[in-house]
């Protein structure tokens, strides 16, 4: 069997990296730059961060950051727009997953303007061309797109996120620098770090995983595990080895899928706006304990990644369900929601998450099949 891999051409890490930004562009002959980034972070001056480094260089620039959480189509449209009038010739992208993944729609269509209307850009596509060079800049230890080939988009019309996978949208450049995700507020590390925590597990449970992904997923569950509560905390040292974790886990689940927690996180985004992380967080445990017995001995590498005592000498079942309430209580220490009620869903409202989640790109890599009935029962219990 054939195992492919990829990952960034070039990554930078550590405090104070960002100060390769100009090289890199200058370095590689780009004339201008699109700096895709959020309202949020241009009005709190992290965005400056990066564009105080263009002027210093006298590096041309346009600044893009009309985006939303959960970034809609009309979002990307308006970047392409954005990126017409300012004739740039790559993106810097600074922001979490939101501002990552408008960038690489963005850069994609630019170079493949035939998927311009967005959404044909759902699931594995064969664009002909690489996207626009992209320079991403992560401001949240979460999504780890700055290193995936993956993205998701929102249709607002339709009522549903739909997740791209293209090998031609993977930025050229990473820049890890925890300076950038210092100033997230407590519960934006929470939700991100959750997010992070469900690439881990799941990239290690999917169906696609093997021996080379197994590294990076076991590293970040472990580092995750002891050092998530305290970068929430405000811990610089924890929130250093956060920012590396979940790049980590983005190199192996952006090569080996995922599975039902997202597949089930989507449709709770694009019809509830809840955050991704969030999502995620709330759905982890519960989704585990429907997997247990479809992942052989993977969760005693869990469950020993969170401290579980005899997790490779006690009883299989019992390590499974240490596991899972390992995870359980991580999320409940962070006061992410836990049921479906905190964030708006409904009993009514069950079917049509059912029908999204089970028809979304990511279900397809979990380790046990679920119907649309078995996926409205998971609903159900949490609600």
């Amino acid at each position: 069997m054939t195992y492919r891999m990829i990952w960034n051409q070039r990554a930078y890490f550590g405090a104070g990296s960002i100060a390769e930004i100009p090289a890199e562009i200058t370095s590689r002959g780009f004339r201008s730059v699109l700096v895709v980034t959020d309202a949020v972070l241009v009005d709190s001056g992290v965005a400056a961060k990066v564009t105080d480094l263009l002027d210093k260089e006298s590096i041309s620039y346009s600044v893009f950051s009309d985006i939303a959480p959960n970034p809609p189509i009309k979002n990307v449209l308006a970047g392409l727009a954005a990126l017409e009038k300012s004739g740039a010739d790559a993106i810097v992208a600074v922001g979490g997953g939101s501002a990552m993944d408008t960038a690489k729609a963005i850069g994609i269509i630019a170079a493949n303007p035939e998927y311009a209307d967005v959404r044909s850009l759902e699931g594995v596509v064969a664009t002909k061309n690489p996207a626009l060079p992209l320079i991403a800049v992560p401001t949240t230890a979460g999504t780890a797109s700055e290193t995936t080939i993956n993205y998701v988009i929102t249709d607002t019309e339709r009522g549903r996120k739909f997740v791209c996978v293209d090998p031609h949208d993977i930025p050229l450049v990473a820049v890890v620098d925890v300076e950038m995700m210092a100033s997230s507020p407590r519960g934006l590390k929470a939700a991100t770090g959750l997010d992070a925590l469900t690439h881990a597990i799941e990239g290690y449970t999917t169906k696609g995983a093997w021996e080379l992904s197994d590294l990076f997923h076991l590293h970040a569950i472990r580092t995750i595990a002891s050092s998530l509560r305290e970068s929430v905390d405000g811990d610089p040292a924890a929130g250093e080895r956060m920012a590396l974790a979940q790049y980590v886990a983005g190199m192996g689940y952006s090569n080996v899928g995922l599975g039902l927690v997202h597949g089930m996180a989507h449709p709770l985004g694009a019809q509830y706006q809840a955050p991704h992380g969030v999502a995620n967080g709330l759905l982890l445990a519960t989704v585990m304990e429907y997997n247990a017995d479809y992942t052989g001995e993977r969760f005693r590498d869990i469950a020993d990644a969170f401290g579980v005592v005899g997790a490779y000498t006690r009883d299989l079942q019992d390590v499974r369900r240490a596991a899972v309430a390992a995870v359980r209580g991580l999320v409940e220490d962070l006061g992410n929601p836990t049921r479906l009620g905190e964030i708006g869903v409904a009993s009514d409202g069950i079917d049509a998450l059912a029908q999204a989640a089970f028809a979304d790109v990511c279900t397809g890599g979990n380790p046990r099949e679920a119907t649309v009935s078995d996926i409205a029962t998971l609903y159900r219990s949490l609600l």
